[in-house]
């Protein structure tokens, strides 16, 4: 004869006990309540935790991910850019060597320190050729720039039309550059005179820099930069 089953029995017991576990649970004293309540809090916790932090790290990469996506168009831009110039490499060395031969070109207009002597005198001798009686010829101070110095000259000449103009003619043609600012040709008053112009005039001439003014400028440039940083603070 067939045992009865107990399964039943036995189920229904043990959800009964389970469930009389949680009633009457005090939730402001949860150290007190039964052992299977407090498991089931803390399983509830630590899911609640996990769902949280990954909540928060998702967001975090879901930023950053979209930051990447934004940055996305610049770095094609980029990557088509040097592409071409990949491309085109043998190309471009080939300009940069001739704007490189360009540079030296004009290096060589640039009289040294040692020069500007001569230079002077060959601007005296421009004009002087030309039958042009000077009134005015004075050497201002030098103006140092990043790569290069400048000499302004003022002058006041005076002599005939065609005269002048070919000394202007002269002086752009010398060996050096030489360029000639702030114009002003004016007749020369007198019975004497006449047909006589006078040319006020400030001619600028460059030379180049020499090793001991380059460190100066780039002390000089580092000292401001050093300042700009400080006041920045």
């Amino acid at each position: 004869m067939a045992k009865p089953s107990t399964l039943s029995f036995d189920v229904t017991s043990f959800v009964d006990q389970a469930a009389s576990q949680f009633r009457g649970l005090n939730p402001n004293e949860p150290g007190q309540w039964p052992m299977l309540p407090k498991i089931v809090a803390w399983v509830l916790s630590a899911l609640a935790v996990m769902a949280v932090g990954w909540f928060v790290l998702l967001s975090s990469a879901t930023d950053e991910l979209e930051a990447v996506r934004a940055q996305e168009p610049k770095y094609k831009e980029d990557y088509r850019n040097r592409l071409a110039q990949a491309v085109n490499l043998s190309e471009l060395r080939k300009q940069k060597l001739q704007v490189q031969e360009y540079v030296t070109q004009l290096e060589k207009q640039l009289p040294g320190k040692a020069e500007m002597a001569a230079l002077l005198s060959d601007i005296n001798q421009a004009g002087l050729g030309r039958g042009l009686q000077f009134e005015l010829f004075r050497p201002g101070d030098v103006q140092v720039k990043d790569y290069y110095a400048e000499l302004p000259i003022a002058l006041r000449i005076s002599g005939r039309y065609h005269d002048i103009g070919a000394f202007a003619a002269d002086v752009a043609n010398l060996s050096r550059i030489v360029t000639l600012h702030n114009l002003n040709i004016t007749p020369v008053p007198g019975k004497d005179t006449a047909g006589v112009l006078a040319m006020d005039a400030t001619a600028r001439t460059y030379r180049y820099l020499d090793s001991t003014e380059i460190a100066d400028q780039r002390k000089a440039a580092a000292a401001a930069k050093t300042t700009a940083a400080g006041a920045s603070k």
